[in-house]
């Protein structure tokens, strides 16, 4: 019996679903900017138990080793690989830590030194000799990868008896399948951060809340209670079980009888609560397994693949090897031994399953272990962190479908003594001279590109004397990319991303034909990235971080019909998608942003969540040390600025001609004194003065014209703060603003909080008296409407001034231009996230908001997406499985697999991508949706071409490749065509 924290369920904050927000302290021994990322998924506590977790993996081909780096790189205390076996060619096709040069060393020992330098907080060392009781009773996780049955029951035995946690995983040709054994202490109950306000708590028995937003809450999950007025009792009765109600905005909570009278406000934070998971040892989850379905209706596939591992094992026990490369008679031999076992289990086979099983088994790809061992590792990181569920207790997995629609001849799959062996055993010698052949552009080499460059490379794609790849990323290699990013290390910081990726992928096969840009993929480069380029190519793999960028590059594969492999991760969240021209959709059009954009009266008057103080601490950081210093510079350099500025508006010119007055005339300020004396007036005016207009605007008991009190639901009332030198927030604030403000104007700040109090003892800061008659718009169709800031009353008189005093240019502008700050997030010296967390949290401070520590501010100030090297390489795994079917040429859509992931809670969900959305043209024309019409004669129809719809016909045009084209013309001539046309 086992403690497991409960369901990770989906919240409605998108940066809550992987923030497991800890409570305990940073850990020091934890290199922060190396493993941030885990961090944002796993939290503190989870991190914490992590680090002390000492895990042994045994068997280092390619399964193994891609455990070892994905576990490596999320930084347990020790990983120890354990091999006695010797490098061969097959290993070759998926052991990337192997060159030709190791054949015949032990594996082990061959990939020590390139483990060694992914992450140096890791202690990694290798062993070579056998497993033994005294070896494994020294590890909190033993992983067997590529074992015999024998062997996983006699150490599966062991580690039950002893409370070592267990796994194994393996994986034969295009299957693959994983067990998990885990004896867990509980972790303590974690808030998920997942946040509702509500508005109404009504006693009873049981009490009902209803909240301001939808919730996606479930029966039987937990909330805490905080910020409840008047029945304050909420507020410290701890977790509470909740059941929802018919409607998405109500749920019931405990009985509320006698509580206090509720009043107003309220917040509900999901708790995630410890739960009790059954596990079996080895020996009996065979007999009577428990597994976890990846994909919907396959229970008796799952179930056929289960047997037909076990009798692998005995066919490999009986013959000394596996099956031969589709040998029929082999396949007769492993299906008899599945019969055998069938008897015991009553189960129907699937004897095509195991027929293609014994086929492929002696196969060893890439990415299948890319996909495996990503998952095999999360299983590591929850076992010793403690964090999310792990696998009840098999899972399976079988990419069958990536076999020729045809079989190839038996002489076809002869192996070679070559670095492809391993494939070659699967697919073929014809299939791997066509891999080589391929002519793909990767664009981007982040998280999921170095993963899939790594596959490129095992599969050889574009590695023959016409193949070649085209890699373009304008990054270059931060600290904070090592712990995810395994072609990079520590020597290669500062270097561009895309020429490093390159050079790594040499050396793990030296035969690719690879190229590396710096080039950003948007309509600026299509000079570079034009049709002539375009044309030549086989594909295109997108591992790009935000939606408009692969929008774009959507739009340009679907111009030039080419296929489109695409994959994205969110923490533990990951999916992919294949477009393949005429057979699929393609990607679309952005729709609605999982980040919804945060309403401007929300951000400037009426903030309810921490993410909005640190967005607008982000906006403050912008405008203040980024805009203003711009603007002054193209106010020095072009004379139209001032004009141009002028016929925004009035309010808008107001604003950013105050602004240039006051940085080019007597307030420029000219030592570090001026600077220190800037901050404490902003400091006043921020969360003082602002404050005390915002109350006098809206007094705290003001009623609305309903009758309501205006301070209720999303509104907090909020409170002026004073300064206080004594108050460690408050000086942050005024340090990193004074040496923010004096860097924009080439001026030495200090740290010295005595230097800079003594600073502040003298500055003097005139009193405030609210004004009557500021607007404030407060509803969200006023706030979208509003220009007129609380700071810059619309004054006629003073704009002219302003207009006349800025008329000429200063003689002396070469003096007086600034320097800009562009924010980076990763420097802890630069002082732009301590900005941000002391201007955030005093600004959450003013509305009574949890303030956010330095690691959650980061990832929202920074717009962080985090990456795990779990499941990115997960997902490219998934990804060059597609990969294999477009390279196979598969024409039916029931091929190809798009998917989701969740490795939290092991969710894989596999589906049919869409069939292109069928248009109706005419009689002579047949045509789909984003990908060129096929018509009968070369004149389109009079009229022009469009479709029927419920709004009446709607014309096609040529963009995008929406068009005509004549049969038989070739199509990318055709497109050409069509440019040169419309550019005429």
């Amino acid at each position: 019996v086992v403690p497991w924290c409960s369901k990770w369920c989906c919240c409605l904050s998108s940066w809550a679903v992987i923030l497991g927000i800890g409570l305990s302290p940073a850990l020091s021994q934890v290199c922060k900017s190396c493993h941030n990322s885990y961090r944002y998924v796993l939290g503190h506590e989870a991190m914490h138990h992590m680090k002390k977790a000492d895990v042994l993996i045994a068997g280092m081909r390619g399964l193994g080793v891609e455990i070892a780096k994905n576990v490596i790189l999320a930084g347990v205390k020790s990983v120890t690989v354990q091999d006695e076996g010797i490098a061969s060619w097959e290993d070759l096709s998926s052991q990337f830590y192997l060159e030709e040069s190791s054949i015949g060393q032990n594996r082990a020992q061959c990939s020590l030194s390139k483990l060694l330098k992914l992450n140096p907080y890791v202690t990694v060392s290798a062993h070579t000799g056998p497993l033994h009781e005294n070896l494994l009773a020294q590890f909190q996780v033993v992983v067997l990868t590529n074992s015999s049955l024998d062997e996983q029951r006699k150490i599966g035995k062991y580690c039950h008896s002893s409370g070592i946690q267990f796994i194994t995983a393996d994986t034969k040709g295009l299957c693959g399948s994983k067990f998990t054994h885990e004896l867990l202490h509980p972790l303590h109950s974690w808030q998920s951060g997942c946040l509702l306000l509500f508005v109404c708590s009504l006693k009873g028995n049981p009490g009902i809340v209803t909240c301001t937003d939808k919730h996606e809450f479930q029966d039987g999950d937990f909330v805490a209670f905080s910020e409840v007025l008047g029945m304050t009792e909420l507020n410290s009765c701890g977790q509470v079980e909740i059941k929802v109600l018919g409607k998405p905005y109500t749920f019931s909570i405990c009985d509320t009888s006698l509580f206090s009278e509720y009043e107003k406000g309220g917040v509900a934070t999901e708790v995630k609560m410890p739960k009790m998971f059954h596990f079996q040892a080895l020996h009996d989850a065979i007999s009577n397994p428990q597994m976890v379905m990846t994909g919907y209706g396959k229970t008796n596939k799952h179930h056929t693949l289960h047997l037909a591992f076990q009798a692998l094992h005995c066919f490999v026990k009986r013959a000394g090897r596996l099956p031969k490369p589709r040998d029929q008679a082999d396949a007769k031999m492993l299906l008899a031994m599945m019969r055998e076992l069938k008897s015991e289990a009553q189960l129907e086979l699937d004897e095509d399953i195991v027929r293609k099983f014994a086929f492929t088994a002696q196969g060893n790809l890439g990415p299948v272990n890319s996909f495996i061992g990503g998952l095999a590792a999360q299983e590591v990181l929850k076992a010793s962190s403690r964090k999310f569920t792990p696998v009840q207790q098999w899972l399976y997995f079988d990419a069958l479908e990536c076999l020729p629609e045809e079989e190839e001849e038996k002489e076809e799959v002869r192996l070679l003594t070559d670095r492809y062996d391993g494939q070659i055993a699967v697919f073929g010698k014809a299939f791997q001279e066509k891999l080589g052949k391929q002519k793909y552009f990767l664009v981007g080499t982040g998280a999921i590109g170095c993963e899939l460059l790594k596959n490129f490379a095992l599969i050889g794609l574009g590695a023959a004397e016409d193949g070649h790849i085209t890699v373009t990323d304008m990054d270059s290699i931060e600290k904070s990319n090592l712990n995810r990013q395994f072609l990079f290390t520590s020597e290669d910081i500062g270097r561009l991303k895309s020429e490093t990726a390159m050079q790594a992928i040499l050396k793990m096969n030296p035969s690719m034909h690879i190229t590396a840009h710096q080039n950003r993929v948007d309509p600026e480069s299509e000079e570079v990235y034009g049709n002539k380029f375009f044309s030549s190519l086989d594909g295109v793999a997108a591992a790009l971080d935000n939606l408009e960028a692969r929008v774009y590059l959507d739009g340009r594969c679907v111009q030039h019909q080419k296929p489109l492999l695409e994959g994205g991760t969110l923490g533990t969240r990951g999916h992919t998608t294949v477009v393949v021209p005429f057979l699929t959709d393609s990607y679309g059009v952005p729709g609605s942003s999982l980040q919804k954009a945060i309403p401007l009266c929300t951000l400037k008057n009426f903030p309810y969540l921490i993410e909005h103080t640190l967005q607008w601490a982000r906006d403050e950081f912008e405008g203040l040390f980024k805009q203003v210093p711009e603007n002054v510079n193209q106010y020095l350099t072009d004379h139209e600025f001032l004009q141009r500025t002028l016929e925004r508006g009035e309010a808008g010119a107001l604003e950013v001609l105050a602004q240039l007055h006051g940085s080019v005339g007597s307030q420029r300020p000219a030592v570090w004194e001026d600077c220190v004396t800037w901050a404490r007036l902003r400091w006043e005016i921020l969360y003082n003065n602002d404050i005390r207009q915002l109350l006098h605007c809206f007094p705290p008991h003001q009623m609305t014209s309903s009758g309501l009190p205006f301070w209720s639901g999303q509104k907090k009332c909020p409170h002026p703060l004073t300064f206080s030198p004594n108050n460690a927030t408050h000086m942050d604030y005024i340090i990193a603003a004074a040496n923010l403000y004096a860097q924009i104007y080439k001026i030495k700040g200090t740290r010295d909080r005595n230097t800079i109090r003594e600073v502040l003892e003298k500055v003097h800061v005139p009193s405030f008296t609210p004004k009557s008659g500021v607007k404030i718009h407060h509803s969200l169709n006023d706030c979208f409407n509003n220009t007129v800031s609380i700071h810059f009353l619309l004054d006629t008189a003073h704009l002219l001034k302003l207009k006349n005093e800025l008329a000429s240019t200063p003689g002396n502008s070469t003096t007086l231009r600034m320097h800009p700050i562009e924010f980076e997030k990763d420097d802890d010296t630069n002082f732009h996230m301590d900005f941000i967390v002391a201007a955030s949290n005093l600004r959450a401070e003013n509305y009574g908001i949890p303030p956010a520590d330095r690691l959650k501010s980061k990832l929202v100030a920074g717009r962080i997406i985090p990456a795990i090297a779990t499941t990115t390489a997960a997902v490219a795994g998934l990804m060059c499985l597609e990969l294999y079917k477009l390279v196979q040429g598969h024409r039916r859509i029931e091929l190809y697999r798009p998917a989701f992931l969740n490795l939290a809670v092991q969710t894989c969900v596999f589906y049919q991508p869409l069939a292109p959305q069928l248009f109706t043209v005419s009689d002579q024309f047949n045509c789909k949706s984003v990908w060129l019409c096929i018509p009968s004669h070369r004149n389109p129809p009079a009229g022009g071409f469009c479709r029927q719809s419920s709004g009446g016909n709607l014309p096609v045009t040529f963009a995008r490749g929406k068009g005509c084209m004549p049969s038989g013309q070739n199509a990318q001539e055709y497109a050409i065509e069509i440019q040169i046309q419309l550019s005429e």
